[in-house]
């Protein structure tokens, strides 16, 4: 029989053996292990190779010996194994070698699992193969593995499916690895991360089924791959369970990401316990989790610390954040050191960041180098950044194909510069795409000058004979309200002339009167016309001189009527004198011949 050769083989450490399926709870272990030894006294072969393999699986090296050595002299190959790995365990490799080559040519899966990872480890990759091949075509688990894991080193396509027969067989590393295959060969079409620093793999699939296989039997970076499946997905109950069972397992990883789960949660406290263990466990992802939260508490000493910390681990983010840290301290210089350091790493909103200190500080030269590093790395305020920069110098031709490449991926300001770049080239149907685009990210400007571009399409008003006209709201003049409830100063005057001509003049005097007051200066000119319109000239007055103040020419003409009809004739004279002076033509010709008439008036 074969029983031992079956069931005990080495580990993955190549130096323990596998426990067998007997019943291992104290009184039943002891009366098994005293029948077998009455046995192996009676020169039972079997109950030998048995016995020496309990002995084995004990440690006891000296008593397990004899008893293997008899057992094999008679042909039990499972003793012939169990010999090699008492061999190997004293350090005689070659010897133990010697009888797993006995065994495994009498048969022994297990045996011939361990002269090929022999084999593997000597260089001889053929013998290795051969042997491995032996034990996986028998149904070995382990044999399976170690043949997928030669298989892949070599690039062999086939190490996937000795890898699936491995996990299929129960072995987690295998599970977990063949999922990460079947990762890798989905990840070209699209890349997957989360804040909480794991690379999260593709959501479902046969891949997940693996990493749930792996992590139910212990696999702690399997359990920490499922855990970013299930939050991706939204199952947080479910992720959180898992980075937990990682965590106490000892994964860094799984406890800085549960850490950033519970801070979503709201749970700041136990977040930062699990930010600290794995911050204590050299993850620098959890350091500067740690950094950020003493930061937002003001604790800028503590934080630092962090930072340094991630930054020791290895995370440039430890440097950036230092750079940003420094930065809100004014610490210019140091913020400076830091950036430099980050960039110089590699990290690119880093590098756009020392871009933006040193155009602050008047170095547009030294800032447009690391604006494009930065930008062809990916970052999109870099790239924005970069159209300023050259759009500043007037070099517009150059700075629109940043802005482009900023708008294209998902950058406001970028989308309504290239829509305005757009409409000064008269492409109006790819102004209004951009504008869209700038106006729907939220950009009051964008939503104010699509409003504009649409407004300009709409056919004239129609005559009505009778009654009147019934008014639906427009598609511009919802982009005109958009803006004006962002506080767009032009497109809430906008807002109120629409409002005016259609009758509604609280509605206009609410607009008009929020662009007053906002410092425009047509808003305040309107308002005041409104005011005149319902008797309330003294407080139109007062509108139309904050208007005249900051340069409406109308409103200058309008009150120096408004105090020619009072008789106040010298202060007429000097808005009527302000409105010849600020215009426009029109109005710069009434109001000379307004000053003239009072000036003839007060020397008469």
């Amino acid at each position: 029989m074969d029983v031992m050769g079956d069931k005990a083989t080495l580990l993955d450490t190549g130096r323990f053996v596998q426990p067998s399926d007997r019943d291992e709870t104290g009184d039943g272990e002891a009366v098994d292990e005293a029948r077998t030894r009455l046995a192996a006294q009676a020169g039972d072969v079997e109950a030998m190779s048995v016995l020496g393999a309990m002995l084995l699986r004990r440690g006891d090296l000296d008593g397990a010996e004899p008893l293997l050595r008899a057992a094999t002299a008679e042909g039990d190959r499972a003793a012939a194994n169990n010999l090699g790995v008492l061999l190997h365990q004293r350090g005689y490799t070659d010897d133990a070698a010697g009888w797993w080559r006995i065994a495994a040519v009498a048969g022994s899966a297990a045996a011939a699992h361990a002269l090929g990872r022999y084999h593997r480890e000597r260089g001889d990759e053929p013998a290795a193969e051969y042997w491995l091949r032996q034990s996986a075509e028998q149904g070995h688990a382990l044999g399976a593995y170690a043949l997928a894991d030669l298989l892949e080193h070599r690039g062999d396509t086939a190490a996937e499916q000795w890898m699936r027969s491995a996990a299929e067989r129960g072995h987690r590393e295998a599970a977990y690895r063949l999922a990460r295959a079947l990762d890798r060969q989905t990840q070209h079409e699209d890349e997957y991360g989360t804040d909480n620093g794991v690379d999260a793999p593709p959501a479902g699939g046969e891949a997940e089924q693996w990493y749930r296989q792996a992590a139910a039997r212990g696999h702690q970076r399997a359990a920490l791959q499922l855990g970013a499946i299930l939050e991706r997905r939204g199952e947080l109950k479910e992720a959180g369970r898992w980075y937990l069972t990682s965590a106490k397992d000892g994964e860094a990883r799984a406890a800085c990401a549960l850490g950033f789960l519970l801070r979503d949660a709201g749970d700041t406290e136990s977040a930062a316990v699990w930010w600290l263990r794995a911050a204590q466990d050299g993850d620098g992802n959890a350091a500067n989790a740690l950094g950020a939260l003493h930061a937002e508490r003001g604790e800028t000493q503590t934080a630092e610390r962090w930072y340094r910390a991630a930054m020791d681990a290895g995370d440039v983010n430890g440097a950036y954040n230092l750079g940003l840290l420094c930065a809100e301290q004014a610490r210019t210089a140091q913020a400076e050191q830091w950036y430099r350091r980050a960039a110089y790493a590699g990290h690119r909103e880093a590098a756009n960041a020392l871009a933006v200190l040193l155009l602050q500080g008047g170095d547009a030269t030294g800032a447009e180098p690391w604006f494009s590093k930065a930008a062809e790395a990916g970052s999109v305020d870099a790239a924005f950044n970069l159209g300023i920069l050259f759009a500043g110098r007037g070099e517009e031709g150059v700075a629109l194909p940043w802005y482009e490449r900023a708008a294209a991926a998902g950058h406001t300001e970028a989308a309504l510069q290239v829509g305005i770049a757009r409409l000064r080239d008269g492409d109006e149907r790819e102004a209004e795409r951009h504008l869209r685009c700038a106006a729907g990210g939220g950009s009051a400007e964008a939503a104010y000058r699509l409003a504009s571009v649409l407004d300009s399409r709409r056919p004239p008003a129609p005559a009505h004979e009778l009654g009147e006209q019934v008014h639906e709201k427009t598609e511009c003049e919802e982009w005109y309200e958009r803006a004006a409830s962002q506080g767009h100063r032009r497109a809430q005057v906008r807002v109120g002339m629409l409002a005016a001509a259609r009758g509604d003049v609280v509605e206009a005097a609410r607009w008009y009167r929020s662009a007053a007051e906002a410092g425009s200066r047509n808003g305040a000119f309107n308002l005041g016309l409104l005011l005149a319109r319902e008797g309330s000239e003294p407080e139109a007055a007062v509108w139309w001189a904050r208007a005249a103040d900051a340069g409406h020419g109308r409103a200058a003409l309008r009150l120096a009527l408004v105090y020619a009809r009072r008789g106040e004739l010298a202060e007429g004279q000097r808005w009527a004198d302000r409105a010849v002076t600020l215009g426009p033509g029109e109005v710069s010709e009434r109001a000379a011949r307004l000053r003239d008439a009072l000036r003839q008036e007060l020397t008469a």
